[in-house]
């Protein structure tokens, strides 16, 4: 229990410095690292969700994809929110590639939306582990 709260506390302080630069104007500095913390924040969000489920589910997982299907399965994300969790995790992907001027303008466009995301897991996990 201690692993799951400790990776629980760590998402939500990552997704709260996401949710912090992404109030930010914009500037290609700010974009960047924008990216940069929304790849911890996704890193760390995927990984409590994972512990959630070994702990509180028994289900183990290895994937971010993986992890997120179940989530569905047990009702903490909806269809419509898994879907978009795929997506993120293709995003998430993606920013290896980032020195592509285009592809970091795209991913940028998303974070908002993939910031509500991390915020849906986290407290969901927060919630049932009450």
């Amino acid at each position: 229990m201690a692993e799951l709260s400790l990776r629980l506390e760590e998402a939500s302080k990552a997704v709260a410095t996401l949710a912090e630069i992404v109030e930010m104007e914009f500037s290609i500095i700010i974009r960047d690292a924008t990216i940069q913390r929304f790849e911890y924040s996704f890193e760390a969000t995927w990984k409590a969700l994972r512990e959630h489920l070994k702990e509180r589910e028994g289900i183990l997982c290895n994937s971010p994809k993986s992890c997120f299907r179940e989530a569905l399965r047990l009702g903490l994300l909806t269809e419509e929110e898994t879907a978009r969790c795929l997506e993120m995790t293709d995003r998430r992907n993606d920013t290896t590639h980032t020195y592509r001027e285009e592809i970091a303008q795209a991913i940028y466009r998303e974070i908002p939306s993939f910031l509500g995301l991390l915020q849906i897991l986290i407290a969901g996990m927060e919630e049932r582990a009450d």
